[in-house]
């Protein structure tokens, strides 16, 4: 498995743990469960994907501000969360902060897939896109 396969893998999980907490209401067990695991899931995977697959494409001059711009969009997607743990779940407040939390993550995953992974494809090796997958796994396995 290479970087890319790894961290598509981990957009599924994402994508569809935001799709069954939009349709969640109220401060339900159900609701809280999904969303300690998107939150997990969310922060895990940025701090790893930056050390394992946005650092070595920082140190690149034709990669550099791809890796800027994502990791500036990490970073408004923990305001999102933020947001939303500061937010009554009950309130139509919260629902409305997840469902722009959602459309935050499924463009940027989109930006990632269609064109950062273009990019990065030409600029890494095959070697080195193995290497990232391992590291990157071995992360989020903890």
């Amino acid at each position: 498995m290479d970087i890319f396969a790894a961290l598509r893998s981990d957009h599924e999980k994402q994508r569809l743990l935001m799709k069954m907490l939009v349709e969640t209401t109220g401060d339900s067990a159900s609701r809280r469960d999904f969303f300690i695991d998107l939150k997990r899931q969310l922060s895990q995977h940025s701090l790893a994907e930056e050390r394992h697959f946005y650092a070595p494409l920082m140190k690149r001059d034709n990669t550099i501000e791809l890796a800027r711009h994502a990791i500036a969009e990490h970073h408004e997607i923990d305001e999102f969360l933020a947001q939303l743990e500061q937010t009554d779940m009950d309130s139509s407040a919260w629902l409305k902060i997840m469902k722009a939390l959602q459309h935050k993550v499924l463009h940027h995953l989109a930006e990632e897939e269609r064109e950062f992974f273009q990019q990065a494809g030409k600029q890494l090796s095959t070697t080195e896109k193995t290497k990232l997958a391992v590291k990157y796994q071995a992360e989020m396995s903890h």
